[in-house]
């Protein structure tokens, strides 16, 4: 396979350092000569690369090096919550219904475009009454919120919902992008998101390069996600908001240039494929917490005073929050959570993280071959697992 690539969540995925995004899509539209299964996440830094075999893997590391661009393994680690229940079949079914996933080969539940994190929910008959202290976000358009309700919604904003053992998400609806009808093909699901469907392999390599070389000369960081048949446009979350992004560009202004060029190359929009999935933490002590995640994750806090936001400096992990728990609530903190994440990495690095992990205030419970289960602070877990 070669040493670029490494097998991360089922997929043998590859990142290639570029320097901007014109320079990232003329290697996004080798893949898609190559194959037209291919998936591609490109960004301004780079791109990744994820092949459902090997069968290309030579193919795309020749084509990234006739382009200039090197691959970089060490970037490379994916995300995912595992939550333990007693009544596997009906939690599965709660949450394939809130994210709209679908089972894998494996009983996990997986993103069909593989863009959010993959859920796998496992057997555990102990009890756990009290709440967790992780939960997750789940923002989609209004009307496929809607659809998706299993009933009544309780909490102060009126969207959490709880699974058959208790575990929460806040199922918010999102809405449009602006105002008028420059920008009716955008969501605001906290990212601003448009989806193109594409007939062909042609119009879908037009559609990359246009908005690759439109968010180029903005200057935004745009993310661009290649699927079969698809094209996904992507702020980031919060990122269409000056306050957040911190540079000198309008956002709607962009999204409205992005959709004219798609709809000049006959792209369709799909309204109801936005999503954005985000994983929430209570803490008592959030600053301590939050500096765990970031050493452990290797990511960037949000820009913005007063927000406790960490997020993936790539963009193709989920974002993490973290809220104030009441220190008073020792029995809920001393509680086991039913929720905790699975990191994997290249299994040469895994020693590494690892090692950075603990020195940020984790602490080694357990190990077997290939896996580490640390705890943070507050006994959040995280497991560490080496990919080949």
């Amino acid at each position: 396979m070669g040493t670029d690539w490494r097998v991360m969540d089922g997929l043998f995925t590859a990142w290639f350092d570029a320097p901007s995004l014109r320079e990232g899509a003329a290697l996004v539209v080798r893949l898609s000569e190559l194959s037209p299964a291919t998936m591609a996440d490109l960004r301004a830094s780079g791109v990744r690369v994820r092949l459902h075999s090997d069968r290309y893997a030579d193919a795309v590391s020749t084509a990234a090096r006739d382009l200039g661009l090197q691959a970089n393994p060490a970037t490379l680690q994916q995300l995912s919550v595992l939550l333990e229940s007693g009544n596997p079949p009906a939690v599965t079914q709660f949450w394939r219904r809130m994210l709209d996933y679908a089972p894998a080969e494996d009983g996990s539940l997986t993103d069909p475009l593989h863009r959010d994190p993959t859920m796998r929910i496992r057997k555990s008959p102990q009890p756990r009454p009290l709440r967790n202290r992780i939960h997750l976000d789940v923002v989609r358009p209004a009307a496929a919120a809607q659809q998706a309700r299993p009933g009544e919604a309780s909490g102060p904003w009126g969207v959490c919902h709880t699974d058959p053992d208790g575990n929460e998400v806040d199922l918010v609806p999102g809405g449009a992008l602006g105002e008028g009808t420059g920008t009716t093909d955008w969501q605001e699901v906290w990212s601003a998101m448009a989806c193109y469907r594409v007939t062909s392999a042609q119009q879908q390599r037009d559609l990359v390069l246009a908005a690759a070389g439109l968010a180029d000369d903005a200057g935004f960081p745009l993310l661009v996600d290649l699927r079969p048949g698809l094209v996904v446009l992507d702020s980031g979350k919060d990122q269409w908001d000056p306050d957040a992004h911190g540079l000198d560009v309008e956002f709607t202004d962009l999204a409205r240039r992005l959709q004219a060029v798609a709809r000049e190359l006959r792209a369709t929009a799909d309204p109801g494929l936005p999503r954005h999935v985000q994983l929430f933490l209570d803490a008592a002590d959030v600053a301590t917490v939050r500096a765990f995640w970031v050493a452990a994750l290797g990511y960037t806090a949000d820009r913005r005073a007063g927000l406790s936001d960490i997020h993936d400096p790539r963009r193709l992990n989920p974002v993490l929050v973290f809220q104030q728990l009441d220190a008073s609530e020792t029995e809920r903190r001393r509680q086991r959570n039913r929720i905790h994440f699975e990191l994997a990495v290249p299994a040469d690095l895994a020693p590494t993280r690892l090692d950075r992990t603990v020195a940020a205030g984790g602490r080694l419970l357990d190990q077997s071959e290939g896996r580490w289960l640390v705890t943070d602070p507050e006994g959040n877990e995280l497991v560490i697992v080496g990919e080949a």
